[in-house]
């Protein structure tokens, strides 16, 4: 990033913002100076549990461990008496388990009993005391018995990255009965399972790609011996990933509800998609001529990415309803720049840390 374009505030989009500018600049060396950008604007944000989570998933994929273990150890100071950690205000059932590989992960790198502990007491929340339906399905907020397109990413990576990995299929076939959508092949949003009906039933383009980064992190924890739920999760993916392809637009990005072209433009579902897609080629699940697709969502997200470091135009805090910015945008810039680079170079696939 150039000193005085950071210094005096420029709104334009690092380089120039031009698609063509943002396919040029290929390569190992471009990823890694868009993760460093990413990263030290997604430090800057206030986060909640969630955010703090995917924030500590991104970094671990990126192998940035000083900073998973500063956010795990920040993630344990905001512990809940129930057990949850990293909650600012309320939070919600499964929110913090978003983050549970990456505390996990840094706990045993630390080799530090009372990080394990927390970990495993946010463990023990989710399994036995956070709300659920009468089938065993957990819920994603405390305000009501809803279900949402979201939760893809929170326990089920979770359960699995801790080899448990019934839960983590019990809880993916759940959410799919009630949100998934045959004849759209998208996702609805919302569930509502006291009313028994959808809540809202919109494909929402960055619930879509929770799901697909969900199912993305499950596959990859799978051990062998599982090859049929592999695969059975690995064709789910690839039928969320056409379902949105189905609705991009020609600058390779897409509206904030897939469908509806009068939503706003939104960048992050780009990112999502391109997460799955280069992990999923990497880890040979997914054929290589989905390559093209996420190189053209990579550069047209990269296009969005202003001088200090924020992917702009994904659904902005604090509400999410808007084009803004936010930290799983930053987040997901680091899981797709860190993929795609892992994926260049052919090294180990994304999260065998």
């Amino acid at each position: 990033m150039r000193r005085g374009q950071f210094v005096s505030g420029s709104p334009s989009f690092d380089g120039g913002g031009s698609l063509a500018e943002a396919v040029d600049a290929g390569g190992p060396d471009e990823a890694t100076r868009r993760i460093e950008m990413a990263t030290a604007a997604a430090m800057a944000m206030q986060r909640r549990d969630w955010e703090q989570g995917i924030l500590a998933q991104a970094l671990l994929e990126s192998g940035d461990w000083e900073r998973v273990i500063l956010l795990t150890k920040g993630a344990i100071a905001q512990s809940a008496p129930d057990g949850r950690i990293a909650v600012v205000v309320s939070g919600g059932p499964t929110d913090a388990a978003m983050g549970g590989e990456a505390y996990w992960r840094a706990a045993e790198r630390m080799g530090d009993p009372g990080m394990k502990e927390a970990v495993l007491g946010l463990l023990e929340y989710i399994l036995h005391r956070a709300p659920r339906s009468s089938d065993g399905i957990l819920y994603h907020t405390f305000d009501g018995p809803e279900m949402w397109s979201d939760g893809f990413n929170c326990a089920p990576p979770f359960f699995a990255a801790m080899g448990l990995y019934d839960e983590a299929l019990a809880q993916i076939d759940g959410y799919r009965r009630r949100l998934w959508n045959p004849d759209g092949r998208l996702l609805s949003h919302i569930w509502d399972d006291g009313a028994r009906r959808l809540k809202r039933a919109d494909f929402w383009g960055v619930g879509n790609g929770w799901a697909a980064a969900g199912l993305t992190r499950v596959i990859r924890s799978l051990p062998p011996g599982r090859d049929e739920d592999r695969a059975r999760l690995a064709a789910f993916v690839a039928e969320i990933v056409d379902g949105c392809l189905a609705w991009q637009r020609p600058d390779g990005l897409f509206h904030e509800v897939v469908d509806q072209p009068e939503t706003f433009v939104e960048t992050n579902l780009a990112q999502m998609l391109a997460f799955a897609i280069y992990e999923g080629i990497s880890g040979g699940w997914l054929p290589a001529r989905y390559r093209g697709v996420a190189d053209r969502m990579r550069a047209a997200a990269r296009a969005r990415m202003d001088v200090f470091g924020y992917v702009q135009g994904v659904c902005g805090v604090p509400n999410f309803n808007r084009p803004g910015i936010a930290t799983e945008g930053q987040a997901f810039c680091i899981l797709m720049e860190s993929t795609g680079r892992k994926l260049a170079l052919g090294t180990v696939v994304a999260g065998s840390v």
